[in-house]
């Protein structure tokens, strides 16, 4: 493993909501905390002079950092729970007791009971949640008990007890808020249909709910009764808010552990999870270097074994992407909807997290690592025969025709080498010609690398598509370089790359790396190319209507347009107005010259 720096650590860590977990230099947990951007919230540690003592001495003692991307703010904070409650670091003293998190339970009785509650029993009952705040479960439990008629003693209401009157009714049958199943007064199929709209509700599918509550507004507000309308708005508001359910914990799904894998030309990047009692109480990333050319499912194999061995892991399932081959004593599942796929999303996506990180760590610490993977990949990607450490684009500037030219863009190792950038006058084309243009730049290009006995490029870009590509072709072709370079488009709609021959264009993924430095050849050429247009545009327009003027020299237009900012408030400037700038003599020149084009 790469030996990394806090700095650099610091430097590439993701903005993405989070837990970050501190270690020390013996590799002991320290802290663990919760972020809304991990990047700003672990950088505050370092560049903050903090005033608690115990902030202090943590800073010092931190010699690495690794962190758990999440779906949202609620998601870290529910993860980060999770954590201190197994691990219990020694600077974390707020959630280190036993209090955890409010659930909604449905008890498993007859006619159930709905009730908030900080402790699972394992006794079959069902659990909903958790939710960061009481004010969300009692909201949610108004709204329930506005809509149903639900029971709230604790009797056992076995139908021999109530067929033996064993129970009176209390004054919540009387206020009508239940309907009385103690003496057997509601049928308990009714009750069991009114469990199952609830359990829409609490899992977040309470759209028919907002709109009755909505509807209770409106009539309060009819009535003049803002108080109660008030009230009605700010449970609406809540539930807006609510977010059902949490990825990082659900009581549905038992001890498992979850693998993912991505993979690039050298090295595996695999991702575990360990859940136990169904929250994440672990997250592991670890590299693999490629020995062969293994297989992501050979590569996943290896290092489930691994990893379980290395954390004692007993559990009896394994959530994974794709089918592995690990022996029978363990049930291995590849979730394809619901909260078990969430899961295995949520390992890919720190595996991807990792993988990014690790690409901008080697980035700083070892630059030509970073290049001779980049260029690897980009020869696989684009079916290159040889890696494109030089690569030119062109992208041609024209508007209606007008000062038609043409930019070439070289990046060397990937990066752009600013110095070989080339810019072309068109010579040969009268008009609006796109095709035309490239194949003169290509041809004049390359024609000119051939005299000079300069090196060619591996790689050629025309920003363009079939079209540009054929024109570029062309005048390969023409100096017999046809075969000695690869050259592709790249369309702007949808970024497909064309290949000569090949009427069906590829598509990259839209975050690989290859795809990104095409775009950035791409957009390098066009910025190189719009600025010398402009250029060229505003020379032209600057000779054609001040130069042209007998007697004004440049200080006179200068100072013209400083004063008047364009050509076109000078051609309407009176005499007064331009001998104030320019004095009387060079004034009447210019103001004599306008009049005589206006006549």
């Amino acid at each position: 493993m790469l030996e990394t720096s806090l700095d650099i650590q610091l430097k590439t860590l993701p903005t993405d909501p989070g837990v970050y977990q501190y270690y020390d230099k013996d590799d002991k947990l320290l802290y663990i905390g919760k972020a809304k951007n991990l990047k700003k919230r672990v950088a505050s540690y370092f560049t903050k002079s903090h005033d608690n003592y115990k902030t202090k001495v943590l800073v010092k003692k931190i010699h690495s950092i690794k962190h758990i991307v999440v779906e949202t703010e609620t998601d870290a904070l529910l993860l980060e729970n999770n954590l201190i409650k197994k691990h219990q670091p020694r600077f974390n003293v707020m959630l280190k007791d036993d209090k955890t998190y409010p659930w909604i339970c449905i008890k498993k009785e007859r006619f159930p009971r709905i009730f908030p509650t900080r402790n699972l029993i394992k006794d079959g009952s069902e659990y909903y949640g958790p939710y960061t705040n009481f004010k969300t479960v009692n909201t949610l439990l108004d709204l329930i008990k506005g809509l149903y008629q639900l029971r709230t003693c604790n009797y056992d209401l076995s139908q021999e007890k109530i067929n033996n009157g064993k129970y009176k009714l209390c004054l919540e049958y009387h206020l009508g808020n239940c309907k009385g199943p103690c003496e057997g007064l509601q049928d308990e199929n009714e009750y069991n249909e009114n469990l199952n709209a609830i359990r829409q509700i609490v899992k977040g599918n309470f759209k028919d709910s907002l709109n009755r509550f909505r509807k209770q507004m409106a009539e309060h507000a009819e009535k003049m009764e803002f108080e109660e309308a008030q009230i009605i708005k700010e449970k609406v508001e809540v539930l807006e808010k609510y977010q059902a359910k949490s990825t990082v914990v659900n009581p549905n799904i038992s001890n498992v552990d979850v693998f993912s894998i991505i993979s690039d030309e050298s090295y595996g990047y695999v991702n575990f999870f360990q859940l136990s009692y169904g929250a994440i109480i672990r997250s592991h990333t670890t590299e693999i270097k490629k020995k062969l050319d293994e297989s992501d499912k050979e590569l996943l194999e290896l290092a489930i074994i691994e990893l379980r061995q290395r954390f004692g892991s007993e559990s009896k399932e394994i959530y994974v992407p794709f089918k592995v081959d690990i022996g029978t004593s363990l049930k291995i599942t590849v979730p394809q909807l619901g909260d078990k796929k969430k899961i295995v999303d949520l390992s890919l996506r720190n595996a991807k997290y990792f993988r990014q990180e690790r690409f901008k760590q080697i980035k700083i610490i070892d630059p030509d690592r970073h290049v001779k993977r980049l260029m690897a990949q980009m020869k696989k990607d684009l079916r290159l025969p040889e890696e494109p450490t030089h690569i030119e684009c062109f992208d041609n500037s024209n508007i209606q025709g007008t000062n038609p030219v043409a930019a070439c863009v070289v990046f060397k190792n990937g990066k752009p080498a600013k110095k070989e950038y080339r810019k072309f006058n068109i010579k040969t084309v009268e008009g609006p010609n796109d095709f035309a243009s490239m194949e003169e730049v290509v041809y004049r290009r390359y024609k000119r690398l051939l005299e000079e006995e300069q090196p060619l490029p591996q790689l050629v870009i025309v920003d363009g598509g079939k079209g540009q590509l054929s024109s570029g072709l062309k005048a390969l072709d023409d100096l017999n370089l046809r075969g000695k370079i690869t050259i592709i488009g790249i369309a702007k709609r949808l970024e497909e790359i064309y290949y000569p021959g090949d009427s069906i264009p590829l598509y990259l993924d839209k975050k690989s790396e290859s795809l990104k430095v095409i775009q950035h050849l791409r957009n390098e050429a066009h910025r190189f190319g719009i600025t010398f247009h402009r250029q060229k545009r505003s020379k032209a327009a600057l000779e054609t209507e001040l130069d042209d003027i007998p007697g004004v020299g440049e200080k006179t237009v200068i100072e013209l347009l400083k004063h008047f900012r364009s050509v076109k408030r000078i051609s309407t400037a009176s005499k007064e107005e331009l001998s104030q700038v320019i004095g009387n003599a060079r004034a009447t020149k210019v103001f004599n010259y306008y009049l005589s084009k206006k006549e």
